[in-house]
């Protein structure tokens, strides 16, 4: 995703290890992990929060994984021949098809923030990876000033937390998880902590 940074506004230390992680799931969901990838997320600490044990049983599953298996598991989960073992978009999770309606309104909102989809990027805006980057984005500020919370708790609640801890449910349970499923536990006890996060903001 693109868009102009323009705020030098400084984002508190917890909304950067917010974007953090969200750039992180990003990341682990946009394309397999190579070597450096894998070495990063190997080297992570947890501390004892459920969070962090979740972040330490995927660095201990990121140590014994190699490219070449993290890639056959990727193209098995999200390609595939035909189709993968998931369908990581926002239509499909909502509606039961892709590209309808939650993909229209999040090319809306797109739109209205100054988020443009990267030039060598095809699939619809609504992947799972690409709201994670759009979330980190908002808060840092990639896109233009950082995001008040109240303005990220709209773009969350209507794009991301309907159907993100479902998809990483099913991520966690999926048949040619390995990696993966720890990526899936990661993603699901964030997106729980998001939303109760979010729920303490007034309105």
């Amino acid at each position: 995703m693109t868009g102009a940074a323009i705020s030098a506004t400084e984002v508190p230390a917890e909304d950067r290890l917010r974007a953090d992680f969200y750039n992180f799931l990003g990341l682990l969901l946009s394309a397999p992990p190579d070597q450096p990838v894998l070495n990063q997320v190997a080297a992570l600490d947890g501390d004892d929060s459920e969070l962090g044990r979740a972040i330490g049983a995927l660095a201990r599953v990121a140590r014994v994984t190699r490219p070449e298996a993290a890639e056959r598991e990727f193209n098995a989960l999200f390609i595939g021949l035909g189709r993968g073992e998931l369908l990581p978009y926002a239509s499909y999770y909502l509606t039961g098809f892709l590209n309808e309606k939650p993909l229209a309104q999040l090319r809306a909102d797109m739109a209205s923030r100054g988020i443009s989809r990267a030039p060598n990027v095809y699939e619809p805006q609504d992947n799972i990876a690409s709201l994670m980057e759009m979330m980190a984005g908002m808060i840092v500020g990639r896109f233009g000033a950082p995001a008040p919370l109240d303005d990220q708790k709209t773009f969350w609640s209507r794009h991301i937390g309907p159907w993100a801890g479902h998809f990483y449910s099913d991520l966690e349970a999926a048949e040619h998880s390995v990696l993966y499923a720890s990526v899936g536990t990661a993603g699901r006890i964030f997106m729980e902590i998001e939303r109760d996060g979010f729920r303490m903001l007034a309105g």
